[in-house]
């Protein structure tokens, strides 16, 4: 007698094989198949319990911290800053790590390519992650695929300032030179590519003037050639100049934001000295490689406002020129976007291109 054949149904987890497979066959079959799917299931589950579990316990060993800088610098000095109060709320050490060269290249590939369990965590800057990526077209990281973002940690604005013995005092009378010689007033940056350098070509940009570029191999060099005359003027990052001000050796003539800093409130926002709507400032935050577990990344967010609101973190970087500020995952996501496309479009209006530097 001919084995007894069903018609084919494709509900539950039975097999959708043919209508005349005998009924023994087609039942084991079946069996199979939902054996195959329970133990899938069971597999996802170990593992979102397994990363639940690691998440909690994290961090259960030192935890690497990359600074795309050589130590000393003001990124350096913020990163540490962060990075000893971080260790002491979470239990671990922080081990620095300083890749600095390449602008910021280095170490950006370093934790791009690294697990993505939290152990190996980038300061992400504004160079990193929006001025490089604006100037080359390949990379070996993707700042917006590569990296989760966690939490911004601080910005600072820049100084506009000049050698005591320049002519000009106010931001209209070093507009107006610059415009009666096009092309022969100098400017300094720590270098091609670096957040300074665009953001001055910004300046130029909304200013309408011709100022060449001179590029320095980092913030010091510069400033030694602007402290010497060498070079007039320099758009500087307020916690590196800011004692140089204060001590009369550089004048400064208006600060980057909208807004007056409540460390220098004497010095006026250059979008109120005769460019409007001038606007920018350095801004630093930490990232992780992508698919770090969503329970550690707000754990570190959590841990980073914290060591924001508790404490005296903020007092003592506001003093030296920072701007100590906490974000979502989500707020500084939309950040690097953001910066991301600025530069873009003020790379390509100003023809700014890589051979240059």
């Amino acid at each position: 007698m001919a084995a007894r054949t069903i018609p084919e149904r494709r509900a539950g987890c039975r097999s959708s094989r043919s209508k005349t497979l005998p009924l023994t066959k087609r039942l084991q079959g079946s069996s199979l198949g939902c054996a195959a799917a329970w133990f899938a299931l069971s597999c996802l589950a170990g593992a979102f319990s397994f990363t639940v579990q690691a998440a909690e316990k994290y961090p259960a060993r030192p935890v690497r911290f990359v600074i795309p800088f050589p130590p000393g610098g003001g990124n350096d000095i913020l990163g540490r800053a962060f990075s000893d109060r971080l260790g002491e709320r979470l239990g671990q050490q922080w081990v620095v790590d300083n890749r600095g060269g390449a602008s910021t290249i280095i170490a950006a590939e370093i934790v791009a390519r690294a697990p993505a369990d939290g152990y190996t965590l980038l300061l992400g800057t504004n160079t990193t992650l929006a001025v490089i990526p604006s100037l080359r077209d390949k990379l070996p990281f993707d700042p917006i695929k590569d990296y989760d973002p966690i939490s911004l940690m601080s910005s600072s604005p820049y100084l506009l300032v000049v050698h005591p013995g320049f002519p000009a005092t106010t931001v209209k009378e070093l507009i107006a030179l610059a415009k009666a010689k096009p092309g022969q007033m100098n400017y300094a940056s720590p270098g091609f590519g670096t957040s300074n350098h665009l953001s001055f070509e910004l300046f130029k940009s909304m200013a309408g003037v011709n100022i060449t570029h001179v590029p320095y191999k980092g913030t010091g060099p510069a400033l030694t050639e602007l402290l010497g005359g060498q070079v007039p003027v320099m758009l500087a990052s307020a916690a590196s100049v800011r004692p140089l001000v204060h001590s009369g050796k550089l004048r400064a003539l208006g600060i980057s934001t909208a807004k007056r800093s409540a460390a220098m409130p004497e010095i006026a926002p250059i979008a109120e000295l005769g460019v409007p709507g001038f606007d920018t400032a350095s801004w630093v935050g930490l990232v992780s490689p992508r698919g770090t577990p969503p329970a550690i990344i707000a754990r570190l967010n959590s841990e980073i406002a914290a060591v924001i609101k508790v404490g005296d973190l903020r007092e003592k970087l506001a003093s030296q020129g920072f701007v100590p500020e906490a974000s979502t995952p989500q707020q500084f996501a939309t950040h690097i976007r953001v910066e991301l496309e600025r530069f873009r479009k003020l790379v390509k209006a100003a023809g700014i291109k890589l051979e240059q530097g």
